[in-house]
């Protein structure tokens, strides 16, 4: 039965990894920066990691909801290049630098104002001073970052997801040396420690951003889409809306997915460094790994995107199962992995014997959802093809917010349910919380695809 649907599905999934698989080095690429910064840091002191886990869990909250406004334009895009109008896919691209710089002001300010946050979460003196000033220089990159993603997007959307790998890849290879400088203090610079990570990333993102435009610029796969003609267009309200309208959905999930494991951080934080440090190191393991299904979501949300635009419904169908198939069968090798490994991953990071075992149980609850996991963010992706945004809100907002949050601060920080079990707590409430938005995801998408082709047809040219 497996050998029977793998050989009716094999063409789908050849082409979803052929797409997903330079995401996937992009993704490892970035994850890397973020396993580099802690490991460098973390040589410095455990305080100084402990700084980039909090500062972690305010900062990327808030610029994955830049990052998810400008997801709107892949299936965007997409859908145009499959059905054959790529003469306006220039036009989305040029109303994406509105949504940037609408994005940076809000998003730059809470950032910059976040000390008021921090200086009230009763941690370390010291540990709140390194991430206030860790944030404050992580403020420069910002505008780099999401411009670099806006032309991401348009390569993304035409199915061009090389550049992006090769782009992100140069960036881990100049964040290594550049966070050598900043965090140790080399050639006469002073040493910066943790703040030093923040330089160096800032850097990072304004270089990738200038790579990512000028491949954009003298690519000749885009050469026809006339990108960089009239590039500053006045601000289009109807286009905007759309794009919006698609986008906001996806910033405010990814959001709360990714708040929930951010403020976690926060909430243990009065438990010590040392449980802050492990909290951190489970964290970068399951964000590291996270990247394979994560990847097969977004090829998933590009091919959906290609097939529906060219009217091939039962072809979307067949991406979506081939990329649940292919991302159930990563997670059996990814749950293996952190089960047979959760002792010795944690001494990657530190030598701390405290700090090690405290990870290496959070490891095992981790390794439990990755299925789940799996099955959420391939679905999630999916449903972005089918333009499907605002049930993937309100799933993510009840499962995480509704669920999730309070259960793990019940376990976490009160004997209410139980007896305290520290940062265990929070890694069940993700646990549960993934699985039952895994089940309302899925029940979502069935619904979708039962619906008569032509209403569906009828539903994403109305959106474009």
């Amino acid at each position: 039965m497996l050998f029977n649907f793998i050989q009716r599905h094999r063409q789908e999934m050849e082409k979803l990894i052929a797409i997903a698989f330079p995401i996937l080095l992009a993704q490892f690429a970035q994850n890397s920066m973020g396993i580099v910064d802690t490991i460098m840091a973390g040589r410095v002191s455990a305080t100084d990691m402990a700084a980039i886990s909090v500062a972690g869990s305010i900062w990327f909250p808030l610029v994955l909801l830049g990052h998810g406004l400008l997801l709107a334009l892949p299936p965007i895009i997409s859908y145009l290049n499959g059905s054959g109008q790529r003469h306006r896919i220039a036009h989305y691209v040029h109303q994406g630098l509105w949504v940037v710089a609408l994005s940076c002001i809000p998003i730059g300010l809470i950032i910059y104002f976040s000390d008021y946050v921090v200086s009230h979460m009763g941690m370390d003196p010291k540990l709140a001073h390194i991430t206030i000033d860790y944030l404050h220089i992580m403020l420069w990159g910002l505008p780099g970052y999401l411009l670099m993603i806006n032309f991401r997007c348009l390569n993304d959307g035409i199915a061009k997801t090389k550049p992006a790998m090769v782009i992100t890849f140069a960036g881990l290879l100049l964040n290594i040396p550049l966070n050598y400088l900043f965090i140790y203090g080399k050639f006469g610079v002073p040493a910066f420690g943790a703040v030093g990570c923040g330089i160096a990333t800032t850097i990072v993102n304004w270089a990738m951003c200038i790579m990512m435009i000028a491949y954009s610029r003298h690519a000749r796969s885009q050469r026809d889409l006339n990108v960089f003609n009239g590039l500053i267009e006045k601000p289009n309200l109807t286009t905007l809306k759309k794009v919006l309208g698609l986008g906001f959905p996806i910033g405010i999930a990814l959001f709360c997915e990714v708040a929930l494991f951010a403020l976690s951080s926060l909430l243990l934080s009065p438990l010590g460094t040392d449980v802050v440090a492990s909290h951190q190191i489970a964290l970068t393991t399951s964000s590291f790994i996270f990247m394979l299904p994560m990847s097969l979501g977004m090829a998933t949300t590009i091919l959906v995107g290609q097939r529906l635009g060219e009217g091939l419904l039962q072809q979307a169908k067949a991406v979506f199962y081939s990329a649940l198939a292919v991302g159930l069968s990563l997670a059996c090798f990814t749950a293996l992995i952190m089960v047979l490994f959760n002792q010795q991953i944690p001494k990657i990071y530190v030598s701390d014997q405290d700090v090690i075992l405290i990870a290496s149980h959070l490891l095992l609850i981790s390794a439990l959802y990755q299925f789940s996991d799996s099955i959420q963010v391939i679905t999630a992706g999916a449903l972005r093809g089918y333009k499907d945004t605002k049930s993937i809100l309100y799933i993510t907002m009840f499962c995480y917010w509704g669920i999730g949050m309070p259960l793990g601060y019940l376990l976490s920080r009160t004997d209410w349910l139980m007896p305290s079990i520290g940062a265990a707590g929070f890694w069940v409430g993700f646990v549960v919380s993934l699985t039952v938005a895994a089940f309302l995801l899925i029940q979502r998408i069935r619904k979708i695809q039962a619906l008569p082709e032509q209403a569906i047809l009828q539903k994403l040219k109305a959106i474009q």
